[in-house]
């Protein structure tokens, strides 16, 4: 089945403040090269997804900071904390008239994979949605691909775009 993204944004976009937050501020930094990415969210809109990202420093760091910049928009909480070796992100967001309350939790060595497992509850339902789950699972490919730049993301169906210059045209 199939959903148009207008549905699918808010609730990703409520769900992964946390999640890129998380990842990028408390945890070690992601190796640069290649991260094949696979989310596996329940829910009322279920699905399965695999991308690519070609990363760096440079890239990641722009992510942390569009994150933060979200954060101070609409989240009235947003605790992260490390405890061995996962780090926990605690959310409460604003969106849309729903309050998004997100508690994720990523474990991994973030040189070569990671997991993320991240529980959204919105009050009232977001688009008739009370609640989300989402599984993200990350792995290190290798070298970025020739031709690839830093912010390069490829979906699956071959369709691409550079996260990195999406982030710099939202400032």
């Amino acid at each position: 089945m199939r959903h148009s993204a207008p549905i699918i944004v808010p609730l990703l976009l409520a769900t992964g403040i946390a999640a890129n937050v998380a990842i990028a501020a408390d945890a070690p930094a992601r190796k640069s090269g290649l991260w094949e990415m696979t989310n596996v969210m329940s829910g009322a809109y279920a699905m399965t997804q695999t991308m690519q990202q070609c990363v760096d420093e440079k890239t990641d760091k722009l992510t942390e900071q569009s994150g933060m910049q979200e954060a101070q928009k609409h989240c009235s909480k947003n605790e992260i904390s490390r405890s061995g070796n996962k780090v926990i992100s605690d959310s409460v967001c604003k969106f849309e008239g729903t309050t998004a309350t997100t508690h994720a939790e990523f474990t991994g060595d973030f040189g070569s994979n990671y997991r993320g497992d991240i529980k959204t509850t919105y009050s009232p339902p977001m688009q008739g949605m009370a609640g989300m789950q989402m599984t993200i699972t990350a792995k290190w490919l290798g070298p970025c691909k020739p031709g690839q730049k830093p912010g390069d993301v490829i979906m699956p169906g071959g369709m691409k775009f550079n996260a990195a210059d999406m982030q710099k045209g939202m400032k």
